[in-house]
């Protein structure tokens, strides 16, 4: 069921009234059935006589008492919230009452380990899913401190944001499991979305972190006993002792919680969350298998995002959900910068500009745009706020600021902040002001300009030469799109790049302040026109970028030639962002990326690049050679795979494209022998995950068996096994097969969030996107009721996974755009599907372009 919602008003007002809440809770964990025993009591201030309400979604709420005076849970309770009329200055509530546990990652989850039996659980709060296990007032600016006492089996492990305590035996009862009691000490003052409660099995490793301030603070990792062996837990230690070490000298400010763990938990809807002192993580980044370096990279990446969170986003909290941005933008620009300093992936930049940037440009081209201050009016509005513009746009927009004010400024400002809110909230105009003081410029304009509009620019640059071909006149030209036509100021740098025995090499670099329609550059003047001028070379700034003929067609044929990883991924992003927009045609992108791939160097580029050459294929060629291309370029990859060095990265990630882009008979024959071992590539295992990879790509070609798919699972019958075989099960070209796995995702209850996600998947993977077509009309007469029925989890799952976008078609686009018509609201789930639309609004125009490129090569 949907959790309890609350509007912005109705939190203002609740925090006019209540102060200083503190809790203890006890929960019994200790049952096997579908519920838990819930005991809270919560004391606060209060304005005397005033009336207020506390948030508990329970399944029976037993006894509610306030101040003494015992209330009937059926006369205040609604199942979601209670009501509380006539507080005093001083309160005490109790509530008692029972929980569910949940299989959709919200609230307290539950897992059985089908490898062992064991059960695992933890606990998802963000965004107010808290009151799921115990009554709560549940918004981030009323801070608070939590005593957990906890009873569960006496072999489990029981976590907090508190330090663990030594559990007490509990009395037995005759002939059940010896069941034991932790009693925690009450934890630091903090949100309730970042409380966490992890228990179960789960195998342990310890280390430490050495702080500025002298404390030795203890480091925890866990994972299930079944994926132990996978743990890294060097790795993962070692990060963490490098990041925080970075941060605190970054900012000034020590490391401000007292111990540090990292917990991977089963069937998490997130990459991670930044719970203080137990950050949880998704199972995802517990390698069973050989994963590319760009994937170790991302990793890296996640666990800095997380531990900047306890200084960023914890230690200061948001006042309420407009100011989210404060915490992911931040979180991903320190992140990313951390990355580059502190590990081996040094060349980080380089994905940030042509991953981070190019899907917050693309999620600010939907209709569903938003500024970075974002509108927030009640809980249904963060939910599907947690998008690339929050994070991504947010990121880049900092980076912008970072290089206008300077980077010891602005971590100067940041470290005032940090310290004059420590343990308390803020919002944008508290860190504005202290980035101000320390950079000595007005921000005021900047804010408003970046943060509290939205949109995209795009950025030209325009040059005239004279007949020695020197540049005599340079502009940059700005623009915006009629719906969000605001122009800001940039700072940005234009490269030029010459070919020498150096390949594409920068010879020239002008850094300017761009702001308004028409800059002047007159750096440029007087200098030879290069082969390119790369508008926001080392990609400064927050823009979609337009080269000019002469510079585009240079890039494109050179592009295997330019030595910077920067530059490559501005070219390469600035082409896709084209194909986007119906200006270049799908299939020269696809030439595109197949003349230069086998030369790319960034593992995380070529993982990007391959990406997006997946897309073109599958959802951007026209009808008319969609087939032809689609065979030519699984060829290609696989070519590239053969060609790739023995046991290296590409060879890695051209043999995992391949197995998304294979799309012809030979294609899975080709993936047969590699299971069979009929045909080998020097240096490849086909380990546990390629394994299911090569299963599930035959099996959407209609090649795989039943056996197959058999005797994967058998060699891998676990949680994630049984997950992939469902996928495999699901992509097999058959309308029955189809229409049965989209039927279990939209009824089956009993469902995991893992599990559906994994159905779905599968019944998305198909080189016949008419076997999706049956469900059209019947996914939008459910949209409503499973909206109103399901968690946000749940639901939005639904809306999102089950649309069929790879169907591109106007006849869908027409049912879509009724369905709109007619469903104004929940706007939240209006907006989910509007962005189904527009996308597949932006695939019909560049099946239309390409097919026009078509036309052209044929006259």
């Amino acid at each position: 069921m949907p959790a309890a919602n609350l509007t912005r008003t109705e939190a203002e007002q609740r925090a006019s009234i209540v102060r200083a809440p503190s809790y203890e809770v006890l929960l019994d964990l200790t049952s096997t059935g579908e519920t838990f025993r819930s005991e809270t009591v919560v004391r606060f201030e209060a304005t005397p006589g005033a009336s207020t309400f506390i948030e508990a979604c329970s399944t029976a709420v037993h006894e509610v008492v306030l101040n003494g005076r015992p209330l009937e849970p059926g006369s205040v309770s609604d199942g979601t919230r209670i009501r509380l009329d006539g507080l005093d200055a001083e309160n005490e509530l109790r509530v008692v009452a029972d929980a569910r546990y949940t299989n959709t990652g919200e609230g307290l989850h539950r897992f059985v380990d089908p490898v062992d039996g064991e059960t695992y659980l933890y606990t998802e709060f963000a965004v107010a899913e808290a009151n799921r296990v115990f009554a709560v007032f549940d918004q981030p600016d009323l801070k608070a401190s939590f005593r957990f006492t906890i009873a569960a089996p006496a072999h489990w492990q029981v976590l907090s944001n508190a330090p663990t305590p030594t559990p007490a035996a509990a009395a037995p009862d005759a002939g059940t499991p010896p069941t034991a009691v932790w009693s925690f000490e009450a934890g630091p003052v903090i949100s309730s979305y970042i409380v966490a409660i992890i228990a179960g099995p789960y195998r342990a490793w310890h280390a430490d972190a050495r702080s500025a301030d002298g404390r030795a603070i203890p480091l925890g990792l866990f994972t299930r006993a079944s994926l132990a062996a996978y743990a890294e837990p060097d790795v993962m230690f070692e990060t963490v002792q490098a990041g925080l070490a970075f941060y605190e000298h970054a900012f000034g400010v020590s490391y401000p919680y007292g111990k540090y763990d990292q917990i991977f938990v089963p069937e998490y809807n997130w990459g991670a969350m930044e719970n203080v002192g137990a950050v949880t993580f998704n199972e995802s980044y517990l390698f069973r298998s050989r994963v590319s370096d760009a994937r170790r990279e991302q990793r890296s990446i996640v666990v800095l995002h997380e531990l900047s969170h306890m200084w960023f986003g914890n230690s200061v909290t948001m006042r309420w959900w407009n100011d989210l941005w404060l915490n992911e933008s931040f979180a991903t620009w320190a992140s990313t910068l951390a990355t580059s300093q502190v590990t081996e992936f040094t060349g980080v930049w380089a994905t940030f500009a042509s991953d981070e940037k190019t899907h917050a440009a693309e999620q600010d081209q939907l209709p569903s745009t938003h500024p970075i201050v974002a509108q927030i009016d009640d809980l249904a509005d963060v939910e599907v706020n947690f998008d690339a513009i929050t994070y991504d746009k947010g990121a880049s927009v900092l980076k912008q600021l970072v290089a206008w004010v300077g980077l010891d400024a602005f971590q100067r400002g940041v470290g005032a902040y940090l310290t004059a809110h420590a343990g308390g909230n803020a919002n944008l105009r508290d860190l504005l002001g202290e980035l101000e003081r320390a950079s000595g410029r007005d921000l005021g304009r900047w804010s408003e300009l970046w943060l509290e509009t939205a949109g995209v620019n795009t950025l030209r640059t325009v040059v005239e030469t004279d007949a020695a071909g020197t540049i005599t006149a340079a502009h940059v030209e700005q623009t915006a799109s009629p719906p969000h036509p605001t122009l800001r100021p940039h700072r940005l740098a234009i490269g030029c790049y010459s070919l020498g025995d150096a390949g594409l090499a920068r010879t020239h670099r002008v850094e300017l302040d761009v702001d308004g329609a028409i800059t002047e550059v007159p750096g440029l003047v007087g200098l030879p026109l290069p082969e390119v001028l790369l508008v926001n070379d080392d990609d400064l700034t927050y823009a979609k970028v337009r080269l000019d003929a002469r510079s585009l067609g240079a890039a494109t044929t050179h592009l295997a030639e330019m030595t910077d990883p920067v530059a490559r991924a501005v070219v390469l992003g600035s082409a896709w962002d084209a194909v986007r927009d119906a200006e270049v045609a799908a299939s020269d992108f696809v030439r595109l990326v197949l003349g230069s791939i086998g030369h790319e160097t960034q593992s995380a580029a070529r993982s990007l690049a391959l990406t997006r050459l997946e897309l073109a294929v599958g959802r951007y060629l026209a009808e008319e050679h969609r087939e032809q291309i689609a065979a030519e370029t699984g060829d290609a990859v696989w070519a590239l795979a053969e060609l790739a060095g023995a046991g290296s990265d590409a060879q890695l990630q051209f043999v995992k494209a391949f197995t998304r882009i294979a799309a012809t008979p030979a294609h899975a024959d080709v993936l047969g022998s590699l299971l069979d071992g009929s045909i080998k590539l020097d240096g490849l295992e086909i380990d546990l995950d390629l394994r299911w990879e090569l299963v599930i790509a035959r099996a959407a070609l209609g090649a795989a068996s039943d056996d197959e798919i058999d005797d994967a699972l058998a060699r891998d019958d676990t949680a994630k096994g049984r997950q992939l075989a469902e996928t495999a099960l699901a992509a097999r070209p058959d309308q029955a097969v189809k229409d049965t796995a989209w039927r279990r995702v939209v009824t089956d209850t009993s469902l995991s969030n893992d599990l559906a996600r994994a159905i779905a998947d599968g019944w998305r993977r198909t080189p016949s996107p008419e076997l999706l077509a049956s469900t059209v009309h019947e996914y939008f007469a459910v949209l409503q009721s499973v909206w109103a029925s399901r968690s946000f989890t749940m639901a939005s799952l639904v809306v999102s996974r089950l649309y069929p976008a790879p169907l591109v078609s106007p006849e869908v686009a027409a049912v879509t755009r009724a369905w709109l018509d007619a469903n104004p609201e929940p706007a939240p789930l209006h907006r989910l599907v509007s962005e189904q639309l527009s996308e597949l609004e932006r695939a019909l125009a560049a099946q239309a372009r390409d097919a026009s490129n078509l036309s052209g090569d044929a006259q």
